[in-house]
């Protein structure tokens, strides 16, 4: 007897494959159109960044491609040529830096030790960092303010640079150490069997293998810290406010002095935008492998 041939795909009907192709278009255009109206407040703010006061008193955004004469640099200019914006920008930098780098570093020591050290009372640490992350920020704002006083760092960088750590390491521990937990011990045997410690064994074994979540966790945390305003407005000082804070004192009483803020809020908005493009093939990769883990 001829062996019977293997049952092919059942071949579908041009009415199944029209209306597969239309309910495609359909999610195509559905999708553009989500992405569209997602962009358009940020493509507004931009075009009103390089407009003039008065054209913006009298007409909307979207006049600038009917009328690209309108296009000028001067409010760029002025708002860079005032010292508490540049002072404010760079003192964003310094608090943002030191406090996305120290919960990467804190976290991932204190995360490979929950997941793969043992140790009195891990499981009950553990459970004590994760109902730290239901604490909300509010509540530590008065009690930190008083003992940031007594110590002496309340108003500068410092103490805006440990709240925002404190606050930062219980969710970079939990994140971290479920990604940790996943790596194959068998990788971690071999290693010990090669005489490689705790501190060689994190360093070139976890830390590699890790690297898309801690670019998850890094991308997070910049973003949380470069964009908060309420711990700056409470713990930073007149020498030590961030880019948020001076922005907002830009203000004018009644006016909303929009030729300061647009080009103030464009240039805040562009160094995130450019982190988690430069990072987001990580950011994706540890989304992707947490999602399958």
């Amino acid at each position: 007897m001829a062996a019977a041939e293997p049952a092919g795909r059942p071949e579908r009907s041009l009415v199944s494959r029209l209306a597969s192709g239309a309910a495609g278009g359909v999610m195509r255009i559905f999708l553009i159109l989500i992405a569209l109206l997602w962009v358009t407040p940020t493509v507004g703010l931009l075009a009103s960044s390089f407009r003039d006061p008065t054209d913006i008193a009298d007409s909307g955004w979207w006049t600038v491609f009917s009328k690209p004469a309108q296009l000028t640099t001067e409010s760029y200019s002025t708002l860079l040529g005032k010292e508490e914006i540049t002072d404010s920008l760079l003192n964003t930098i310094w608090i943002t830096v030191p406090a996305t780098a120290l919960v990467i570093v804190i976290g991932a020591m204190a995360a490979y030790a929950f997941a793969w050290m043992d140790f009195k009372g891990r499981d009950w640490w553990f459970l004590v960092v994760v109902a730290l992350l239901v604490v909300p920020v509010q509540v530590a704002l008065i009690p930190l303010s008083a003992l940031f006083g007594d110590l002496g760092i309340y108003g500068s960088i410092t103490g805006v640079v440990l709240f925002h750590v404190g606050f930062g390491l219980p969710f970079a521990i939990f994140l971290l150490r479920n990604f940790f937990a996943e790596i194959p011990r068998e990788l971690l045997e071999a290693a010990r069997l090669d005489g490689a410690g705790e501190l060689r064994l994190f360093t070139t074994v976890i830390l590699p293998l890790g690297a898309p979540a801690i670019a998850s966790l890094g991308i997070f945390q910049f973003l949380w810290v470069w964009n908060d305003m309420l711990v700056a407005l409470v713990f930073s000082g007149a020498d030590s406010k961030p880019l948020t804070v001076a922005l907002t004192e830009q203000t004018r009483q009644f006016s909303g002095n929009i030729e300061t803020l647009a080009p103030g809020a464009f240039i805040s908005m562009v160094i995130p935008l450019a982190v988690f493009f430069a990072f987001q093939r990580q950011f994706v990769s540890g989304v992707m492998a947490g999602a399958v883990k």
